[in-house]
């Protein structure tokens, strides 16, 4: 031995998962923020008298996900299912408010 500090696969693993823990936080911490914007974008709807969906801001919305996820290299199927529940579930708060 080196004297140097041993790391076994289990330290390493425990590390990894540390690591998830905080991205999974920043990861909710994130849906909040965008539920919240989302929630204003209702207010405004509401204060305009406009319609709770709007399909060309939807597509637009899928298409920059699409595009986000080639970038990150990652699938954009996954990608888009995520954002068409966040979009889904901010369509029913937004009929709730109303």
């Amino acid at each position: 031995m080196d004297g140097g500090i041993v790391t076994t696969e289990s330290d390493s693993l425990e590390s990894l998962r540390k690591e998830i823990k905080s991205i999974d936080r920043e990861l909710v911490e994130l849906i909040a923020r965008r539920t919240y914007v989302a929630d204003s974008i209702a207010q405004v709807k509401a204060e305009q008298g406009l319609p709770t969906t709007d399909e060309g801001q939807e597509a637009r919305v899928m298409e920059r996900a699409g595009a986000n996820a080639e970038n990150f290299d990652v699938d954009a199927n996954l990608v888009k299912a995520v954002f068409r529940l966040l979009i889904e579930l901010n369509k029913v708060e937004q009929r709730q408010t109303r």
